[in-house]
């Protein structure tokens, strides 16, 4: 079950089969290794069972991991380990499939049985997990930079920030739309217009990107408000602009110059992205135009990045910081 709507559903089944356990009611799950970047039904059992759950009787086989897809002998005694006694599988085919094939995710997932994410993806869980942090948290005044991605309709809505001296990432808001919403549903707008004002007045923000479409109205008005020094237009649709900035991000989080406290949303988005190769380099875009998998997060982070590099650069953390001041 995929992660869109798999969980929600298989919640629902286990409710209704823990009221009729006396009767016989069980569940069974069958399924080939879980990409880890998907949150499925099979990762969130499998975690259970790490995790100690004495309710559910856990049985796989899978190959040693690490095999050389292109060494036949190594992949012919992987497939007998993952396949066990399973007389019928035609491990003599699939041998030439795997050691010919292109995809190592896809077949170290679907024939030996590893965990592996897949191979499109733009992060993986390891590398986003890294780079979590729980000390030091966002404070009011904090010197911050914000990037934002704003649709009406079908898109999620969101705002990231990232605090100047550190490069700690977290959410200031996102609306998405419900999984029972009705094909009338929009992003509130005036939530979205007090989610930004709280942020100009909780933080001493320096720099913010925003993506136009469906919003230029808006940031103009946010640039009166705040300033046309702090407040500027990001196009993310031009790829050699959005190239180098995804690239830099990329960086920042394989070499740990950037952190965040794993908040639940912003790594969902993050890992839902998928990477695509155009001329100019590297792009990120959902797995399918009409997926139901957001990265409208993972945009707006990047915009954030860029914000902060861009106001580091123009010299304003050398900038006093706004005192608060606390009334008892």
């Amino acid at each position: 079950m995929h992660s869109n709507a798999g969980p929600g559903f298989f919640e629902t089944l286990g409710r209704n089969t823990n009221k009729t356990l006396s009767q016989g009611s069980r569940v069974v799950q069958t399924t080939n290794a879980y990409d880890p970047n998907e949150a499925s039904v099979a990762q969130l059992t499998h975690e259970k069972v790490l995790n100690g759950n004495p309710l559910i009787l856990y049985d796989c086989r899978e190959a040693s991991p690490g095999i050389d897809l292109k060494d036949p002998d190594a992949v012919r005694a992987g497939l007998v380990e993952a396949y066990g006694d399973s007389w019928w599988a035609p491990i003599d085919q699939l041998v030439s499939v795997i050691v010919y094939g292109t995809n190592p995710a896809h077949d170290y997932r679907f024939y030996l049985n590893n965990i592996a994410e897949s191979a499109d993806s733009w992060m993986s869980k390891t590398e986003w997990e890294a780079c979590f942090a729980n000390d030091d948290p966002i404070r009011p005044g904090d010197q911050i930079a914000i990037g934002f991605d704003g649709s009406l309709f079908h898109d999620a809505t969101g705002i990231v920030g990232v605090r100047l001296r550190d490069g700690r990432l977290f959410t200031i808001g996102v609306w998405e739309k419900p999984e029972n919403a009705g094909p009338d549903w929009e992003v509130d707008v005036l939530a979205v217009e007090a989610a930004v004002q709280r942020a100009f007045k909780d933080y001493s923000v320096e720099w913010m990107y925003a993506d136009p479409p469906h919003w230029q109205e808006a940031i103009g008005r946010w640039a009166l408000a705040y300033g046309d020094d702090k407040v500027f237009e990001y196009w993310t649709n031009k790829p050699s602009r959005m190239v180098n900035a995804i690239e830099r991000f990329r960086t920042a989080v394989t070499t740990k110059d950037l952190s965040h406290s794993g908040e639940t949303k912003l790594t969902r988005h993050m890992l839902n992205a998928v990477a695509r190769e155009v001329p100019q380099g590297v792009l990120i875009r959902k797995d399918s135009p009409k997926s139901k998998r957001k990265i409208d997060l993972a945009v707006c982070a990047i915009l954030a990045f860029e914000a902060r590099a861009d106001a580091i650069a123009d010299g304003r953390m050398t900038r006093k910081r706004r005192r608060v001041v606390g009334f008892g």
